[in-house]
């Protein structure tokens, strides 16, 4: 078992009280590690000075939401699960549906999601018809995916008619058209603490919640459900299979999709 860490536990209640994060709902040994991570490679000797050195630094705490909520993302992340998502989950969705979908992107990070979300849909409708919700809890990350300019790397799965016809060179990167930024409407929110808006056909939310506790991703889990209108799809990670999705009122559609069940 292991001892209690009475530093850490006075960061983790300090860092509540400063930014309204609650590290409880994070998994423990994880998240110690790359904070004590941090702290080390900044030069801080424990989690008193480092979190007195937050509470003074803008900053540095910008630097701390950025790295603990962890923005790594691609265009069409997975490739496999978005050619599964355009060839069987949009145009079920599509034929259910009288007009355009709802769709969240939820830890939207960096923008890569909710702007492939605008593109595949782009495939189904007509651009001004296209509204994508993104949310996350750094703001750093959603200024980042504002300005819309991303290396060549980040776009490797994405087909080379999408990205030849959104995507223009700027230097050695690339900048997303207008056209697809103006159907994103970002806005940031905290998956663990905020209300969840409601009346969604799709929401992802995809290689974030493995970083929190059980108790917390069951939570979520129900949020989300009560998020989607009936029979909407909840797209997950690929390593972020729900255990008994019947639990939390799901059920499997394709792998990493559930569905939500209409209750009789």
């Amino acid at each position: 078992m292991e001892t209690i860490d009475p530093k850490y536990e006075d960061f983790k209640k300090n860092l509540n009280r400063l930014i309204n994060v609650d590290l409880n709902l994070y998994k423990e040994k994880q998240m110690k590690r790359r904070i004590s991570s941090l702290l080390s490679r900044n030069g801080y000797k424990g989690f008193d000075d480092y979190f007195e050195a937050l509470k003074k630094d803008s900053e540095l705490l910008d630097q701390f939401i950025n790295y603990m909520t962890i923005n790594v993302s691609e265009f069409y992340r997975n490739l496999a699960q978005w050619n599964v998502l355009k060839d069987t989950i949009i145009p079920a969705l599509k034929a259910e549906r009288n007009g355009p979908l709802k769709i969240w992107s939820a830890a939207c990070s960096t923008g890569e999601e909710p702007y492939s979300l605008v593109m595949l849909l782009s495939q189904f409708y007509n651009l001004r018809e296209i509204n994508v919700f993104a949310s996350d809890l750094d703001e750093g990350a959603m200024k980042k995916a504002k300005e819309g300019i991303y290396t060549v790397k980040s776009t490797t799965n994405l087909p080379i008619d999408l990205k030849n016809k959104y995507f223009t060179k700027e230097g050695s990167m690339l900048k997303i058209s207008n056209d697809i930024k103006s159907r994103v409407e970002f806005k940031k929110m905290d998956l663990l603490k905020d209300s969840y808006p409601k009346g969604f056909d799709l929401i992802c939310c995809r290689n974030v919640m493995i970083y929190f506790t059980d108790e917390a991703k069951e939570e979520m889990y129900r949020k989300f459900n009560q998020s989607l209108m009936p029979y909407g799809v909840f797209f997950v990670g690929s390593t972020e299979q729900i255990i008994s999705p019947d639990k939390f009122n799901f059920k499997s559609s394709k792998t990493f999709f559930y569905e939500k069940i209409e209750k009789k």
